[in-house]
């Protein structure tokens, strides 16, 4: 197996096209194209983590933050971002790395995190616009029920918690073919009018090659027409953060509780608790505090996330919960496991036993 036949894998679950726009997901170092060793599984990219990998013969690493984050100007080894470069080119070992691709995904972080909380009923806080397309075909109509069967099993059609979605209207197509058509139906230089099923679908726009490539195998005409449109809908799949309920109100101490246990946190920071119970909880790994309004939008009684800075705080209108950026995104490396063990069952993948939080406390 090659590097590119791991990626192929992976990006079928969790494609690059869900992150965000500031982001340097995908592979940042190394040639896809090598032969596959072992794979080193980790949070951040360190030195102690590349020198890890080479200690067990690893030639690919798979990171949840990224390496090369900013532009890299030069490359002489005068910080340790150059210096893991220089290493890992020169170990000829590839960097991956999957980070709000992975957060942004229904199927990814933040979710699999709610689980963890036994939160129910979660769906995406804030799900993207303009990430959906629309597909308008003409189709002859005894050809038609072949096209939506294929449509369908390429990935359109799936609306929330419906799949096989379209609409489909009659009406009448008319076209001339010339000397160098091969028409399917219809005469040379003759003007001909078929009985056409024009069949509308959606679709998000990283399945949009494989969506086409099934129309036009599908399509019986030489020439199919049909329109893409960009959508200005909100695609429920895709987005930051993750909003859900408690099987039943707690108060936030006994919440508290719950957080320390399952992220290991030695401490919470938090806003003045104004609810006597809490039930709705919104959650964001890592720096969160952007989706502040979005939680109280959807009555959350408290906001679990990272980083928020002092006047977050003066928060009257819901809990703030800062549990670290490290704690609140650290089952990140089990998630890109289990994923990659889905489709790849037999391969071995390897967690770095280095921890690489930069944060210390002082107990």
């Amino acid at each position: 197996m090659k590097i590119n036949e791991l990626i192929k894998v992976f990006e079928e679950i969790i494609p690059l096209d869900f992150q965000e726009d500031y982001d340097n997901c995908g592979l940042q170092i190394g040639n896809a194209q090598n032969k596959l060793g072992r794979t080193l599984i980790c949070f951040d990219i360190t030195e102690e983590v590349v020198n890890e990998a080479i200690e067990k013969n690893c030639n690919l690493i798979i990171s949840h933050h990224p390496l090369i984050f900013k532009g890299v100007k030069k490359i002489t080894g005068s910080n340790y971002i150059e210096r893991i470069i220089l290493k890992a080119v020169k170990s000829d070992i590839a960097i991956y790395c999957a980070h709000t691709s992975l957060d942004n995904n229904y199927d990814g972080l933040n979710l699999f995190i709610a689980e963890k909380l036994g939160l129910k009923n979660t769906k995406i806080l804030s799900p993207v616009e303009k990430i959906l397309k629309k597909l308008v075909v003409f189709c002859p109509t005894n050809h038609a029920e072949k096209l939506r069967s294929a449509l369908f099993q390429s990935g359109a059609g799936s609306i929330g918690n419906y799949d096989s979605c379209s609409f489909n209207q009659s009406g009448t197509g008319t076209f001339r073919a010339n000397e160098n058509a091969h028409p399917f139906v219809g005469v040379i230089n003759e003007l001909h009018s078929e009985a056409e099923i024009r069949i509308e679908t959606v679709f998000p726009q990283h399945l949009q090659s494989s969506v086409v490539k099934a129309m036009l195998k599908n399509h019986p005409y030489e020439e199919v027409a049909y329109d893409i449109y960009q959508l200005d809908n909100k695609y429920n799949k895709v987005g930051a953060g993750v909003i859900g309920d408690l099987e039943s109100s707690i108060t936030a101490e006994d919440f508290f509780q719950i957080l320390k246990n399952t992220f290991g946190t030695k401490c919470i920071k938090h806003s003045k608790i104004i609810n006597q119970k809490i039930q709705k909880i919104a959650y964001c790994g890592g720096s969160g505090s952007f989706l502040i309004h979005n939680a109280i939008a959807q009555g959350a009684d408290i906001f679990v996330t990272a980083d928020l800075k002092y006047h977050d705080f003066f928060s009257e209108r819901i809990i703030l919960a800062d549990i670290g950026h490290f704690e609140s995104e650290q089952f990140s490396c089990e998630l890109i496991a289990s994923i990659l063990m889905k489709k790849l069952p037999t391969f071995a993948f390897l967690f770095s036993e280095n921890k690489t939080n930069p944060v210390y406390y002082f107990n």
